[in-house]
């Protein structure tokens, strides 16, 4: 697993952790920056699992209504957790982020829909950040 892949599934914890328990994304990640320092062996994917989450908490209102405009009759409180959380990264990937290629983007998020979410948000998540992608 690439340290990328690796950094997106710790952005998705801790932006999962945050919206679960109600929590700040900003105190999720301080907790997590702690741990990260005190394990060097993970410092290659906690630096962009922290660009990550500051992307999106940076850009928050930006990315959500874009996930509002393109995620065809869901609500963002109706998605799961999981899947808010991915469509966040997914978006800030590909309106943010031009060092990753609009398909790289998709197929991370796609591929950890499919391990960590429901048997339908694989193809939710790619449908949506398809649409976001071609906009």
């Amino acid at each position: 697993m690439s340290a990328r892949t690796k950094a997106r599934k710790r952005a998705l914890d801790i932006l999962f952790q945050a919206d679960v328990r109600g929590d700040e994304p900003r105190t999720i990640l301080a907790a997590e920056a702690k741990r990260a320092a005190s394990e060097p062996a993970r410092e290659a994917s906690w630096l962009y699992a922290r660009e990550i989450v500051d992307g999106v908490i940076d850009n928050r209102d930006a990315i959500d209504e874009q996930i509002t405009t393109f995620a065809k009759d869901w609500s963002l409180a109706r998605m799961p957790a999981v899947d808010r959380a991915l469509l966040r990264i997914g978006v800030w990937e590909l309106l943010y982020n031009d060092e990753v290629p609009a398909g790289v983007a998709i197929d991370e998020a796609v591929e950890l829909a499919k391990e960590f979410s429901t048997d339908d948000s694989g193809s939710f998540v790619h449908g949506v950040l398809a649409r976001v992608a071609r906009s």
